[in-house]
């Protein structure tokens, strides 16, 4: 592995904290494709718990479940959803995809089209309203089918929405207190407020607890305003309903198809990336879900290396990649004890554009600052240049550095810390293309 180098004393290291550890977060952990066979569950789901976080995102395959019409077979999904709520993990289970078993019952894989005929509609409706009776109080979150606007697949906005309403009225009939994430949309261009109009328009917005979207940017930071733009849009329509990033991941090697191909990543670039985009969404107010736990082989295309796990074309986890342990040490400190803040209370002086994203304890009196530099795509650099950071109103008591990969805490030096003009400053602290934490120790898990 790749090390930082950083030129001050190391006093201790973060400590990664199990799910059952942790009382609630903003984040979601992706544990998709099993409904088409892409990889095996049982192969990481001792991998689950010890990352921290505590909802996982499932997809239900109606193909794989009722590959005879009429007949259903959720043993594979029992077998999930029993293991994951018996590990104390919450679900949010999707909605997807078509089922070929019907004439004109759609595709089972991504960009697959909806069911359109009476017959494999009808049958939609009874498969969803089977699995809601089913598991329901094992599951409450539910979200609706995966990227319907994928380029191809040529859906209408009002198909979109109008399908969307259809599977989430009988999840609602079922389970009244279902919480339900809308839309799961992989384009994040200017119409994404059409369609939250047409769900206004229909009254059916607010039976939404959540607006789902996607979006990749191989500089993680461009997505921050993505997200800021389209949660003005919904907070001018509702206060009710909130912005989730429900997908985001990227590779660890170059790869030639899916979201962010043809980018020499690496390991060590790919943990950079998770650490920016999910710490920045979260600072945003966004709810975040990182893609994904494990490598999948999609079958007909080629390996999606956006996995924490590597695994192989035979779905066999070999060993944790370093965005795991990145994303242990991240899961370990930004927990619901911490909420962001407005950053104006920080500064940060460098030759480059800096993140800058302060969070506070939210009882009591603790900070951290969230800083790297954003002006560009993770690379492989280890070694920071120095920057000059201030604050005014943002108080420290026993101030240390993180840095995030190696979860390695460094002692900052009394000389480096002064006072000037109303402000604390911080000099000579390293800055790189990855996050760094100026923390309040106390608030730190150390092993």
């Amino acid at each position: 592995m790749a090390e930082i180098e950083i030129p001050l004393k190391e006093i201790g290291r973060i400590r990664p904290r199990s799910a059952n550890e942790i009382a609630g977060s903003l984040f979601t952990l992706g544990c998709e494709v099993l409904d088409r066979d892409f990889a095996d569950y049982d192969e990481y789901k001792e991998y689950l718990v010890p990352l921290g976080i505590k909802t996982i995102r499932l997809q239900s395959g109606w193909a794989k479940t009722e590959k005879v019409p009429g007949t259903y077979d959720f043993a594979w999904l029992d077998h999930i959803i029993d293991d994951a709520v018996g590990r104390g993990l919450n679900i949010l289970l999707e909605t997807d995809y078509g089922n070929p078993a019907y004439p004109g019952g759609g595709g089972s894989d991504l960009a697959g089209g909806f069911p359109e005929s009476e017959e494999a509609l009808a049958a939609w409706d009874r498969w969803v309203e089977a699995m809601a009776r089913r598991y329901a109080g094992k599951v409450r979150d539910w979200a609706m089918w995966n990227e319907p606007d994928l380029p191809g697949t040529n859906r209408t906005i009002p198909q979109i929405v109008d399908f969307n309403i259809r599977t989430m009225k009988i999840i609602r009939r079922v389970i009244p207190d279902a919480r339900i994430a809308g839309l799961s949309l992989a384009q994040t261009g200017d119409n994404f407020d059409e369609y939250l109009a047409l769900l206004q328009e229909k009254n059916e917005l607010e039976s939404f607890d959540w607006i789902i979207y996607h979006g990749y940017q191989p500089n993680p930071d461009r997505a921050y305003d993505t997200g800021n733009r389209l949660k003005n849009f919904l907070a001018r329509r509702t206060s009710k309903v909130k912005v989730r990033q429900g997908e985001n991941g990227c590779p660890s090697e170059r790869t030639n198809r899916f979201a962010l191909r043809g980018v020499e990543w690496t390991e060590f670039s790919q943990a950079k990336w998770d650490l920016r985009r999910f710490i920045g969404d979260i600072a945003n107010g966004v709810e975040t879900s990182v893609f994904t736990i494990c490598d999948f082989n999609h079958i007909g295309r080629e390996i999606n290396r956006k996995g924490l796990l590597r695994a192989e074309a035979d779905h066999k986890v070999v060993r944790k990649k370093i965005a795991y342990q990145a994303i242990q040490h991240m899961t370990s400190i930004f927990d619901n004890s911490l909420q962001p803040v407005s950053p104006d209370r920080a500064a940060v002086f460098f030759r480059r554009t800096c993140a800058l994203f302060p969070f506070a304890e939210t009882s009591g009196r603790g900070n951290v600052l969230a800083y790297w530099d954003r002006s560009d795509v993770p690379g492989n650099e280890v070694v920071p240049e120095n920057a000059e950071i201030l604050f005014k109103d943002f108080p420290f008591d026993e101030p240390v550095l993180v840095e995030m990969i190696s979860g390695k805490v460094y002692e900052i030096p009394a000389d480096r810390i002064s006072n000037s003009g109303g402000y604390v400053v911080f000099r000579g602290l390293p800055v790189l293309d990855t996050p760094f934490l100026i923390a309040e120790k106390r608030l730190l898990h150390l092993m």
